[in-house]
């Protein structure tokens, strides 16, 4: 089989098991990042993110992830909502409505490892989502899954950006892919709508981001500078992306086990107020809410200036 013929194998069934868009990179050390990562972590921008600072040699270097790394697979998949919460109730990042996304997407990448050992031999390699030093977009970036936007997030000029990233790093030759032409031209309208001023043009402060203070932060109450700057976000937040111009093309998923109980979304502002920790448990259960247990959830809760 030759590596035209391998790559569009493995391209062809992970769209047949869902995803959106999958590129293919040579595995190599991203020269190209090391020094603004460096920058970042030295600025302190990642917060109380510690693990951020953390095994930074692997995350510019595959080949120190799987022995013999060659080829680094990006895959994106939608997560974009048909349905969303009430207008009066504190927001959840849409990427939160459904069940965890390390299960659903975990359980997809396992079978396309089955299926190319199966189809092609032993391989070396592992499965990323969300859950190693891996720098995701700078891989989407290589192998064409986007461009880095202003907001930092990975904007694809047909889809937008509400969709997860993954990886696959393995020991196998495939045909890498280019990266695509960056389209934010003069757009600022992510930059300008950030309550917190956490952006600047391609560069996130996290330590400012309302995602990073309602989930990463674990400290007992938040910082009191962002009183009534939280836009009435209790996890996560979706601001840089709702604004965007190109999340106008967000299409509805399709994956089943994303899709919000009605129980959430008929949640109104008195119901979040009112919740119990038993109630969190049973309504929130395999969701990503569970990372900031009912504790986390209820400081934010708390935090939100009430009307």
């Amino acid at each position: 089989m030759t590596i035209e013929e391998r790559t569009r194998l493995i391209r062809n069934k992970a769209y047949d098991l869902g995803f959106m868009f999958v590129g293919f990179s040579k595995a190599e050390f991203l020269e190209e990042e090391a020094k603004p990562l460096e920058k970042w972590l030295l600025s302190h921008q990642h917060g109380k993110m510690q693990y951020m600072e953390n095994h930074f040699d692997k995350r510019l270097d595959p080949t120190l992830l799987v022995d013999g790394a060659k080829s680094v697979i990006s895959l994106a998949y939608n997560y974009f909502p048909s349905a969303i919460q009430s207008s009066s109730a504190p927001k959840v990042a849409k990427y939160a409505y459904g069940e965890d996304y390390h299960y659903v997407i975990k359980d997809k990448l396992k079978v396309l490892f089955e299926f190319i050992e199966q189809e092609i031999g032993a391989i070396q390699g592992r499965i990323f989502v969300d859950s190693a030093p891996v720098l995701e977009k700078s891989w989407a970036k290589k192998s064409g899954l986007g461009w880095v936007g202003k907001n930092t997030n990975i904007i694809h000029p047909k889809v937008g950006s509400f969709f997860f990233l993954a990886e696959m790093i393995l020991d196998l030759d495939l045909l890498s892919d280019g990266p695509i032409k960056d389209y934010c031209g003069r757009c600022t309208r992510c930059i300008d709508a950030c309550p917190t001023e956490a952006l600047k043009p391609y560069q996130i402060d996290a330590s400012k981001c309302i995602s990073y203070l309602t989930i990463e932060l674990k400290d007992e109450i938040l910082p009191n500078e962002f009183k009534g700057k939280m836009d009435n976000w209790v996890f996560g937040c979706d601001i840089c992306q709702d604004v965007c111009p190109w999340n106008r093309f967000s299409k509805p998923h399709e994956e089943a086990r994303f899709s919000p109980s009605a129980s959430f979304l008929a949640m109104n502002e008195q119901d979040w107020l009112d919740l119990s920790e038993e109630q969190f448990k049973i309504l929130f259960k395999n969701t990503p809410l569970q990372r900031t247990k009912w504790r986390g959830l209820s400081r934010n809760i708390a935090f939100l200036d009430q009307k």
